[in-house]
């Protein structure tokens, strides 16, 4: 009898079969993971509306608690990346959900600026490494073709922690148990489920394809012999230095993108639910914390269909640029249109969930130009450049929006602000030069 183990037909058949098994069982627990991680990272923005005025905290103060999350997630953010690719994903990724679910519960304890200061530092430098982390993480499972797919889905984690989480906040501010007040509750109920999950997760990830008792023998060998293939391929093409991608024209137009863009979306991810309040205020139609983040939530839910759509359009049709510049030119655009003086609220509200659809929109063909327009070797190496300018300009865009607040500028002047950047990061992604193959 013939061994049809090794005939093409089954060698196919057994790779559909792992690569099956793998998304099944893999990508739904990372996605849960990054809604809890983004969850735990923005909730702040939520307890704001309470815990601002209970602790007197300026706009300022605020602003620069926000930052610094995103400095002490550059501080470990490398390492952490190395350290799944040398030791043991599942360990290390325990340790950041167990060590930031602490520190987003510690958030409860905070009374001044410097333990606001100190528990979001605290905060960013647990989780530092969870998404590079996750990224090299995929090349332990993932052949090339499949990995673009499989970040869509843990992206759609963002705008659906948003939402969810606008949705419990509201619940949990209202809450008094054991004479905490509501904002404490957020981060308390909020940042167990990381814990819980970080204690359980050796048990639930598995480091390598290798040790994955729930693929076949055959299953285990295809998926190890096809990734190898792949990094044998990428060795051959010659290692890129940091210094060389630092010279790379798209390298530096994606990075200024990203930071353009991101400034953009921290802002209106942290300070969403205050300009919603603003708004609702001035329509008279009720601002207490409980509506201002169930219209919040509907926002970011929009978004969720922006990750979808953006997506399933750019897979189909393989451009990914000019969906990159819609959702930022869609963005700025009806963000503006949001902040136009005199209009009726339901009219308002409609730019904003417009805004929250764009806003989600550009992330997933974004991170796809890199490995268009570099060689997979300066790909590797460019990506850690560009994600690091992201984190720099998450660091920076809440200070000036707290600034322009405490200096008297109303939510109007600050969203403006971010209209301008969501349109800078469009004009930055139009002057990369995609070959005219990936157009």
């Amino acid at each position: 009898m013939p061994d049809l183990s090794q005939t093409p037909d089954a060698r196919d058949e057994i790779g559909r079969s792992a690569r099956r098994k793998v998304a099944w069982r893999v990508l739904p627990l990372l996605f849960l993971l990054y809604v809890i991680a983004y969850l735990d990272r923005a909730n702040v923005g939520f307890a704001k509306l309470r815990m601002q005025k209970d602790l007197e905290f300026s706009e300022t103060v605020f602003g620069i608690g926000v930052a610094l999350f995103f400095i002490g997630y550059m501080v470990l953010e490398i390492p952490g990346a190395l350290l799944v690719e040398h030791w043991s994903a599942r360990k290390w990724f325990a340790r950041i959900l167990v060590s930031w679910g602490a520190c987003s519960m510690a958030m409860a304890l905070v009374e001044t600026p410097t333990q606001f200061y100190v528990a979001r530092f605290l905060q960013g430098l647990a989780e530092a490494g969870f998404f590079p982390g996750v990224i090299v993480y995929f090349t332990h499972w993932f052949p090339r073709k499949d990995r673009a797919r499989a970040m869509s889905v843990m992206l759609f984690g963002v705008p659906l922690s948003l939402a969810l989480g606008a949705r419990v906040s509201a619940v949990l501010l209202d809450q008094t148990w054991f004479d905490l007040k509501g904002w404490q509750w957020v981060f308390l109920i909020e940042g167990a489920p990381a814990v819980l999950l970080g204690i359980a997760l050796p048990w639930l990830l598995t480091d390598r394809p290798r040790d994955a008792k729930w693929l076949t023998a055959e299953e285990r060998e295809w998926l190890e012999s096809e990734l190898e293939a792949e990094r044998k391929a990428t060795a051959a093409v010659g290692a890129v230095s940091l210094r060389q991608a630092l010279k790379t024209r798209n390298v530096w137009l994606l990075a200024l993108a990203l930071f353009a863009t991101n400034i953009a979306g921290y802002i209106f991810v942290f300070w969403l639910a205050t300009v919603v309040e603003g708004l609702l205020t001035v329509a008279g139609r009720g601002a207490d914390a409980t509506n201002v983040l169930n219209w919040t939530g509907v926002v970011y839910l929009c978004g969720f269909l922006g990750v979808w759509l953006s997506g399933w359009s750019s897979d189909r049709t393989g451009e990914r640029r000019w969906h990159c510049i819609t959702g930022q030119v869609g963005a700025a655009v009806f963000l503006t249109l949001a902040m136009v003086p005199g209009q009726r609220w339901e009219m308002v509200f409609a730019w904003l969930c417009l805004t929250g659809f764009f806003a989600m929109f550009w992330f997933t063909p974004f991170w796809v130009l890199p490995t268009m327009t570099l060689t997979s070797s300066a790909a590797a190496v460019s990506i850690a450049v560009i994600n690091m300018c992201g984190n720099i300009a998450g660091a920076l865009g809440s200070p000036i929006v707290g600034t322009l607040k405490d200096a008297g500028y109303a939510d109007r002047a600050s969203m403006l602000f971010v209209s301008v950047c969501f349109a800078a990061g469009a004009v930055f992604v139009g002057l990369v030069k995609v070959p005219k193959r990936n157009e």
